[in-house]
């Protein structure tokens, strides 16, 4: 169907736009025919798919144009280059968040400020209030404490003891190595692997590490003598 729109009292001859403008009674007649038009073409293109900003996949042999990005809270978002189309609030109720701009109607959320503190639940008892209190230290008093003198293959190596000789906590005081003071004068010795050993010693100390029990089994470079039957 078509429209006519005229702005003169005489009627519209001619479907296309014309006008008249007289010397003597600068009289102006406008009239416009709009044909019928498909809807389409005057509607918004259809909204992309929301998509978040996918991290860059690099092949072998190929160089990549920006680094990887990883996924983040931080970086979601509509895919780079599509045309999304954002909230327009406090524009009136038609862009659909016109009116309380997505804060409700009433209440405390809905007041400017800062509003409710973290971990209130209304006025109920929170969570952190429900769960009973663990007393005490975990682990006990003596928790984070050293229990041993560590002492690495290495240092010994480096002591110069000679072959078949003894080394024991004492021993090592004496070349040195170790020089233990106040609460762990009284500790006892640990081997620690780190390190080699290229002679044959006679090692006594409490423990010994797992790595380093391990590496005498391949190289039997030492023979440990265990002080107890505790193992670290």
């Amino acid at each position: 169907m078509a429209a006519c729109f005229s702005f003169s009292s005489a009627p519209a001859k001619s479907p296309f736009f014309h006008c008249l403008c007289p010397l003597s009674s600068l009289r102006v007649r406008v009239s416009f025919w709009f044909a019928k038009v498909p809807v389409h073409l005057f509607s918004s293109p259809a909204k992309p798919l929301i998509r978040c900003r996918a991290a860059s996949v690099t092949t072998v042999g190929a160089s990549p144009s920006t680094s990887p990005v990883r996924f983040r809270l931080s970086n979601l978002g509509p895919q780079p280059g599509s045309r999304k189309r954002s909230k327009r609030k406090g524009r009136g109720i038609a862009a659909g968040q016109g009116n309380s701009c997505g804060f409700g109607m009433r209440g405390q959320k809905s007041r400017s400020g800062p509003g409710v503190r973290k971990g209130f639940e209304g006025g109920q008892m929170p969570l952190y209030r429900r769960i009973p209190k663990l007393r005490g230290i975990a682990g006990g008093m003596r928790a984070g404490l050293p229990k041993f003198v560590p002492v690495n293959l290495k240092d010994i190596e480096a002591a110069g003891f000679q072959e078949g000789d003894v080394v024991s906590l004492e021993s090592l005081k004496e070349k040195g190595v170790i020089n233990p003071s106040g609460r762990e004068r009284k500790l006892p010795l640990k081997i620690l692997a780190e390190g080699n050993l290229s002679i044959k010693l006679n090692i006594r100390a409490r423990s010994f590490s797992a790595a380093a029990k391990r590496s005498w089994k391949l190289l039997i470079a030492a023979s440990p003598s265990f002080l107890g039957e505790r193992s670290g």
